[in-house]
């Protein structure tokens, strides 16, 4: 079988919301480009793979800046096709170390499977360990020409975690900051006790301010209570009454909150789910 042209397929795009786009990805992941009436914001860069600079061409034609959501190699490593890219500086050395195309290679085959193969060399945007990133702070807003773009920070699956509220249209995007398979078991995760914390100091400043809650995996939307029932997880993990599924993932060891189908869609029907270490639960 001869390669395919990644080109043309690896991204799908669907219309989320008015002047908001979601961008699925062969892999998995859902980025999401917004639009103004002057400027765009794409929000995530995915792998590093299928030429999504040029698939952003195709959906607008306004200035695209870049903001990511954090560093990890799902989520960031197409930076390098952008000129104007914003991330928080903590995760810096964790985009370095994910930078490699070998990384990248070992997620596209534990996700792609035999579709993998289709994939030449000329898919892939070379490594930039040293790209100049422009600072991601909280209270930063983005005025894209009447819609405006507010962010905030929630560290916990990384400390440079980001997540980003479209004032106008009152959505609320939480990346891989708190979904329903919020990884929390690695060496540049939070403790459960500090991430509750964070989600506690997050839902005060939000509040009220959204009316729809996007993802960055599985589904694109969920339920606004995403993070009322993710600091009940963080309390049943605290008092010893997590369901404790073990979960394995690329040779760490972790155990899953609440029982949950391969989906991590929960078995009680709500939304927010952690996997985290027993060895840094808290601070």
């Amino acid at each position: 079988m001869g390669k395919t042209n990644v080109k043309m397929n690896f991204y799908r795009a669907e219309e989320s919301a008015e002047n908001i786009k979601a961008i699925f990805s062969a892999t998995g992941e859902i980025l999401y480009l917004v639009e103004g009436e002057k400027d765009a914001v794409l929000i995530d860069t995915c792998l590093g793979v299928g030429h999504l600079r040029d698939f952003t061409k195709t959906l607008t034609q306004k200035p695209v800046t870049v903001l990511l959501t954090h560093g990890h190699v799902d989520h960031a490593l197409g930076a390098p096709e952008f000129e104007r890219v914003y991330m928080n500086e903590k995760d810096c050395k964790l985009f370095q170390e994910h930078s490699p195309i070998e990384e990248r290679k070992g997620y596209l085959q534990a996700t792609l499977g035999e579709r993998f193969n289709q994939l030449d060399e000329s898919a892939y945007v070379p490594p930039e360990l040293d790209k100049e990133f422009l600072e991601l702070r909280e209270g930063m807003s983005f005025d894209l020409g009447g819609t405006h773009i507010d962010v905030y920070e929630l560290p916990g699956h990384t400390q440079g975690s980001m997540i980003f509220l479209i004032r106008e249209q009152k959505i609320l995007i939480l990346g891989d900051a708190c979904n329903n398979s919020t990884f929390l078991f690695d060496q540049h995760s939070s403790s459960v006790e500090a991430y509750r914390e964070e989600l506690i100091r997050v839902k005060e400043q939000v509040a009220g301010k959204f009316e729809r809650v996007f993802l960055s995996h599985h589904v694109m939307e969920t339920d606004t209570d995403i993070l009322d029932n993710m600091i009940a997880v963080c309390d049943e993990i605290l008092n010893g009454k997590a369901d404790d599924i073990p979960f394995e993932f690329m040779g760490m060891q972790a155990y899953i909150a609440k029982k949950c189908n391969e989906r991590f869609e929960r078995a009680d029907g709500k939304s927010g789910n952690l996997i985290y270490n027993k060895q840094h639960i808290r601070n």
